[in-house]
């Protein structure tokens, strides 16, 4: 295996991953001209950016969408940096360069700062979506989240004089049993204008059924615990976006309804290799469940007296329920039934509710008398956070919380010569968090094999900032080569919500405050008063700093970007699985992303991408970075894939993928496999405008250990089999 990364470089993939239908000899327009809006919150082509981006329009996420309706998947096939998919609802241990990723759809964030719960990217409706923008490391542009990258859905308009309506239905199935495994979906969009008026508005729904591994086995419905699973689930996705336009002035409204609902039949049995479901255990607990809505209003003009203004408000309203969970080999923690045989309550579930309201204004200003063609993007941000995670009794999980911030940026860009451009900017964010009072429930621990008592956990009122910087250069080496670099920084808010919920229970300095001689196995004295102030255990926000240099260019026929980083942080975060604790310390990653495309001529186009992620922390906190980062924060070191594309005369289109993931042997006993992975997809467009597609993946059923979903709990979860997915499409 240690041969494919050298194969892999020698036929990398474009930054957008999927061919174009025509070849370069006739296209005007370049890699280098592509729009992107996220990463300098104002619109520029790709040549204007320090940074290494990737753009991927509309009809490159219909062809992507061939082999997959799936948005993770997506972007795992078109980002170097972003770990291999858990092939779940769930993002668990999904990571970018390493760390977190900010999602976002038409610039407003959809993380939930507080409380970090990672179901976000495989629910977004990608029917909705006209391109996607991706700034790959830290950033604060957008507020707290992008320690690793940013990634930002933004969704389409109506551009039609008439109504225009598109149907796609389609069907997945594995092999393995295509009775029991069939699943369908279908999605319906509307568009059009009408004189100053545009509207677009989808319907999209699926239902999934059993899944199986490359050996022919169910797979298990919370295979990574807590987490949900990618079978029995039924989803469905309503957006809708208004605009009017007069002038130089445009206001637009949009509504966004996600809801999943997930019924497991067994709970997962986690002692067998891989994990598997439980026959004999049947599930007890409410179905998983997500059901948010997210609204958006916004304005702009063109010829507002200071530069061209946006002013956007925003409210999300959140609600994710996990699954029911019991005490298990992964599980080390549970609230506490009263019996130490059966120690699992019958209320292990939880619920976030999170509530999240924002105003942003933004103004990119001509400064020509800095420089002809300098320009100065600034602006504020407002938003409020309502933040709370409950058990389905009721009682709360987590120290009931809101959070106020103010902000304010400014970024500049001036044109030193013609080849020559310089980037910077600065932000500045003030923070103001209100922690209620609440009670941790009694919990068991299974380390110590007893029940730990409800503590009370005291909150207060607490401010913080948090002052971050950016600064980068392109230089024009030739009209097709450009070199850039940047030094950025990006900052998250540390799950907050975590370290309340195991209060108490995160080290044993805050076991022996609350519990005193009750522990005194730990070396712990004193007399118990079963509490503990937030302000004793609060985590430190964290600040990522991002060094990042590369090349890109765009030569017709061929294109391709290349760049190396390093991150760092002194307050990293850390999920221990074998103590199920989040700690922090100081950490360092570094890595190279390499993606090329070529096209041989008119028919055949060939290309890959490559990434390689790695990274060391403190562990021990003795001042020296010298341990291996944790599976679930880096699942495989190395990510490549290489592809194939033939467009024919015909309307008939064919593509040939090689999937590749390295996994990881950094520790000692954790060792994760990797696997190759072969995927292929026919399509055929029809004169009135329709298309017939069918893709199969893992067309020879590679029987394999999925590296992240396994990285999650420790248990080794087996990879999805052969699937084939057959899909029409007809616009009229």
């Amino acid at each position: 295996m240690r041969v494919w990364p050298y194969l892999l470089s020698t036929c990398l993939v474009s930054p957008a991953a999927w061919a174009q239908d025509q070849g370069t000899s006739t296209t005007t327009s370049t890699l280098l001209d592509r729009l992107v809006v996220t990463a300098g919150r104002e619109e520029s082509s790709i040549a204007g950016v320090a940074q290494s981006v990737i753009v991927v329009e509309r009809d490159e996420i219909e062809q992507a969408t061939e082999i997959s309706p799936n948005a993770t998947d997506l972007v795992e096939r078109l980002v170097p940096g972003f770990s291999p998919s858990n092939q779940t609802i769930s993002g668990g241990s999904e990571t970018f360069r390493g760390r977190s990723v900010l999602i976002m759809v038409d610039g407003v964030p959809r993380n939930t700062p507080l409380r970090d719960v990672s179901r976000i990217l495989s629910l977004i409706d990608l029917n909705t979506v006209e391109r996607v923008e991706v700034v790959n490391g830290s950033s604060s542009l957008y507020g707290a989240g992008a320690t690793g990258g940013t990634i930002n859905f933004i969704t389409r308009r109506g551009t039609s004089e008439k109504p225009t309506v598109t149907v796609r239905t389609g069907v997945t199935a594995f092999t393995e049993n295509v009775g029991k495994s069939a699943a369908p979906e279908t999605s319906v969009t509307v568009e059009g204008r009408k004189g100053d008026f545009d509207y677009f508005f989808a319907a999209s729904g699926e239902l999934t059924r059993r899944t199986y591994d490359g050996n022919g086995n169910e797979m298990p419905s919370d295979a990574m615990l807590g987490q949900g699973g990618g079978d029995r689930t039924g989803s469905a996705d309503l957006f809708g976006v208004m605009g009017y336009e007069s002038g130089s002035r445009r206001f637009e409204a949009s509504v966004d309804w996600t809801y999943a609902e997930q019924k497991p039949d067994w709970f997962t049995d986690y002692t067998t290799d891989p994990v598997s479901p439980n026959f004999s255990d049947a599930y007890t607990g409410e179905p998983l469940k997500e059901d948010s809505k997210y609204f958006t209003a916004k304005y702009t003009d063109s010829a507002f007296a200071l530069g061209d203004l946006e002013v956007k408000a925003y409210y999300n309203k959140i609600f994710k329920q996990s699954p029911f969970t019991k005490f298990s080999a992964v599980n080390s923690i549970v609230y506490y039934s009263g019996d130490p045989l059966n120690p699992t309550a019958d209320y292990n579930q939880s619920a976030l509710e999170a509530d999240r309201t924002g105003l942003n204004l933004t103004v990119n200003s001509p400064i020509d008398f800095v420089r002809d063609g300098a320009t100065l993007t600034w602006g504020a941000d407002y938003s409020y956070d309502d933040t709370r995670q409950k058990l389905t009794n009721g009682w709360d999980v987590i120290s009931p919380m809101t959070q106020h911030s103010i902000a304010a940026f400014a970024q500049a860009e001036i044109p030193v010569t013609d080849r020559f451009r310089l980037q910077g900017g600065v932000r500045f964010d003030q923070f103001y968090l209100d922690v209620d009072d609440f009670e941790r429930p009694e919990a068991y621990v299974g380390q110590f094999r007893m029940a730990f008592p409800a503590i009370d956990v005291l909150g207060g009122s607490f401010d913080y900032n948090a002052f971050t910087v950016n600064a980068g250069a392109v230089f024009d080496v030739t009209n097709e080569l450009q070199a850039f670099g940047n030094f950025s920084q990006g900052y998250s808010l540390t799950d907050i919500g975590a370290f309340t919920r195991r209060a108490g229970l995160n080290t044993t300095a805050e076991a022996c405050d609350a519990y005193g001689a009750l522990l005194g196995a730990l070396g712990c004295a004193g007399t118990p008063d079963f509490t503990i102030s937030y302000a004793n255990i609060a985590p430190e926000p964290q600040l990522v700093n991002t060094y990042e240099a590369g090349l890109r260019g765009d030569w017709g026929d061929f294109r391709g970007m290349v760049s190396a980083y390093l991150s760092t942080s002194k307050d990293g975060v850390n999920y221990d699985v074998a103590a199920n604790r989040v700690t922090q310390q100081e950490e360092r990653i570094w890595g190279v992303e390499a993606s090329a495309e070529y096209d041989i001529n008119a028919m055949f186009t060939v290309g890959g991408l490559l990434g390689y992620t790695e990274g060391k922390y403190d562990e021990d906190g003795d001042g020296s970075i010298n341990d291996y980062l944790p599976n679930n924060r880096i699942p495989s070191t190395w990510k490549g894939l290489a592809h194939v594309t033939a467009r024919f005369d015909n309307g008939f289109r064919a593509r040939g993928e090689v999937e590749y993931f390295s996994g990881r042997d950094r520790i000692g006993g954790e060792e994760l496999d990797g696997a190759t992975l072969v995927n292929v997809a026919v399509s055929k467009s029809f004169e009135n405008g329709s298309e017939l597609s069918l893709a199969v993946r893992n067309l020879f059923d590679t029987d394999y250990i999925n590296p992240t979903a396994t990285a999650t709990r420790g248990a080794p979860v087996a990879g999805l089999g052969r699937s084939v997915f057959a899909s029409y499409r007809v616009t009229f």
